[in-house]
């Protein structure tokens, strides 16, 4: 059965009560009734009116004001609706829920919307014509006569932010753009194998936020944060593609065996997920190439006694991420007797020894975006060679600033930081 309908003149005495006392309590005493009894007739109360606006009963709103105008006449205002709906780019609907009235008139409606599958599909089929694409030049690099066994060149790449927008005029730190990251990464190669050691095994450790979003929206995926960004999302994945490809390519050229880390990320884990997968596939009759394909956050590469551990440093930093790798890798860490970890994230250099392993955070060649801008930091990275017997061997540190104006075009100055 149906609870009656509460009287005006009930909800007048809640309304009068509390308005006298100011106490909710001390008004329900008042009127003989428990206090949640009090509470719902105060509700219906203000919904009549009867509890006015000044102040507004607490937990009520004001859904809507009367005033008499100098002619007599009584205008009454309600809030306006929100803006008209728009559909997120690269969203579509799903469905459509409808609330009408008796006579069929909407009062309210709900848009239900999700990825929009074509424009998802258009991703992945720029992504396979980006196979396609004519390769980015850069000065070739002649093969070694011969390469030294015991050795392994870890090319150590992060926060490459593909597809970032930054002004060197707000920033400080230099401009980029799209065209700029993946002319400083190829060129970054270039003179990084150059000047390395002709070791047998290389390793190319991109550990993670290569691409500077995941979607047709500019967002971090995980809190929607607003991102300065260059360009569509399709040319930034036929430029990733494109820049992978001659990568790989020129290390093989200076090296018999490479093997291809992909970290995930917090600004690109999807696109981590197809770039690595796409390569394994494309290189799977190369057997100089080996493309890990763990779709975990951490990886490792054993070489002689010597374990590489790679994280890109989302989730672990440099204080805690030795626990976890020795965790979850507990037989190779048994074999080896020297461990290092590498990650990133933070785009600033820190090396921790702990009781486990070296812990070592890298900088980013990539210009620092507006927000990035709030913290100082260089812009380098490094090739860290490893002798399989004794660890660390060697390393080369290369600053964005060198190798951009090593190898601009005296016609095209590049600007640099102030």
């Amino acid at each position: 059965m149906p609870t009656p309908k509460l009287s005006d003149e009930l909800a007048k005495e809640a309304a009068d009560a509390f308005d006298a006392l100011r106490n909710k309590t001390e008004a329900a005493l008042l009127l003989g009734i428990p206090r949640t009894t009090l509470n719902e007739r105060l509700k219906i109360a203000a919904e009549r009116g009867m509890c006015g606006t000044k102040p507004v009963l607490p937990g009520f709103a004001i859904k809507s004001i009367a005033s008499k105008t100098e002619d007599g006449a009584w205008v009454k205002q309600v809030k306006a609706p929100g803006e008209v709906f728009e559909m997120p780019e690269g969203f579509a609907h799903k469905r459509i829920s409808n609330l009408s009235d008796g006579q069929g008139r909407t009062i309210a409606r709900w848009d239900i919307v999700e990825k929009d599958k074509e424009q998802q599909l258009a991703v992945m089929r720029a992504a396979v014509e980006a196979f396609k694409d004519e390769l980015p030049r850069a000065s070739p690099v002649a093969a070694p006569s011969h390469t030294i066994d015991d050795l392994l060149n870890q090319y150590t790449i992060t926060d490459h932010h593909l597809g970032a927008l930054a002004w060197n005029e707000e920033t400080l730190g230099g401009d980029y753009d799209l065209h700029i990251g993946e002319q400083l990464i190829i060129d970054w190669f270039a003179a990084a194998i150059a000047q390395s050691p002709p070791a047998r095994r290389a390793v190319f450790a991109q550990l993670g936020d290569f691409l500077h979003y995941d979607s047709f929206k500019s967002i971090t995926p995980e809190h929607g944060n607003l991102l300065d960004s260059d360009s569509r999302y399709p040319k930034m994945v036929r430029a990733a593609i494109r820049i992978v490809r001659k990568v790989i390519r020129m290390l093989l050229e200076k090296h018999e065996q490479l093997d291809v880390i992909m970290c995930d990320a917090n600004h690109d884990p999807a696109g981590e997920v197809w770039l690595r997968e796409m390569m394994a596939a494309f290189y799977d009759e190369e057997p100089r190439i080996k493309v890990d394909t763990n779709p975990g956050t951490y990886s490792v590469i054993e070489h002689g006694d010597v374990s590489l551990f790679y994280h890109h440093g989302h989730r672990r930093g440099v204080k805690n991420v030795d626990s976890i790798l020795v965790g979850k890798f507990r037989k190779v860490y048994g074999r080896t007797a020297m461990s290092y970890a590498h990650t990133g994230h933070k785009h600033s250099d820190e090396l921790r020894t702990t009781d486990l392993m070296k812990v070592e955070q890298h900088e980013t060649l990539a210009a620092p975006d507006a927000y990035g801008s709030n913290w100082l930091s260089g812009r380098s990275a490094k090739v860290i060679t490893y002798h399989k017997n004794f660890g660390e061997d060697g390393r080369v540190i290369l600053s964005a600033a060198r190798v951009m104006r090593s190898a601009a075009n005296d016609n095209e100055p590049v600007r640099m930081a102030a």
